[in-house]
């Protein structure tokens, strides 16, 4: 909660951690600021793997056969920017993996953009995704980027001190 917060308070966005059940990302925790983005997301709610800051986090990492499953099935086109070729989708999960985080824009819903990383387990696996939701096109998402790893990295540090 900690990292969560100071991203929060310092974007005065939507800060949320989510892990991979299924098909799906399940938001555990969410932080909101009062005059936050409008989102879809809410704890206990559900995203898409393939559209979702999160939810491209944990299918990146959640291992090849996974991803193939994924991709093997139609992806709903939630906004006009939805990605639902899995060509595409495949290259931006390698892409994810090779950067350490996801950008999104306007996929999930219009308005809003997500920058995203990977919260790991002291064995290294990928057992959560931390992102921030912000108003589209109000902030470089690129900028956002080590501010969200870095917090996602605490988390990861953290829980290797709790066990």
């Amino acid at each position: 909660m900690p990292f969560m917060s100071v991203l929060n308070e310092s974007l005065r966005q939507h800060v949320q951690l989510a892990v991979l059940e299924g098909d799906e990302a399940v938001v555990v925790e969410r932080l909101s600021a009062k005059h936050a983005v409008g989102v879809v997301s809410r704890v206990g709610g559900r995203l898409p793997l393939h559209a979702s800051g999160v939810g491209k986090v944990l299918l990146a990492h959640a291992g090849q056969q996974e991803i193939d499953r994924v991709l093997a099935k139609p992806l709903a086109k939630l906004t006009p920017a939805s990605i639902t070729d899995p060509y595409a989708l495949a290259r931006e999960l390698a892409d994810v993996r090779t950067q350490g985080f996801a950008m999104v824009r306007e996929e999930t819903s219009a308005g809003a953009d997500s920058v995203a990383a990977a919260v790991t387990a002291p064995t290294g696996e990928v057992i959560a995704a931390l992102s921030v939701v912000v108003p589209s096109r109000t902030v470089s998402l690129s900028s956002l980027a080590p501010a969200v790893v870095a917090a996602a990295k605490g988390v990861s540090g953290a829980m290797r001190k709790m066990g």
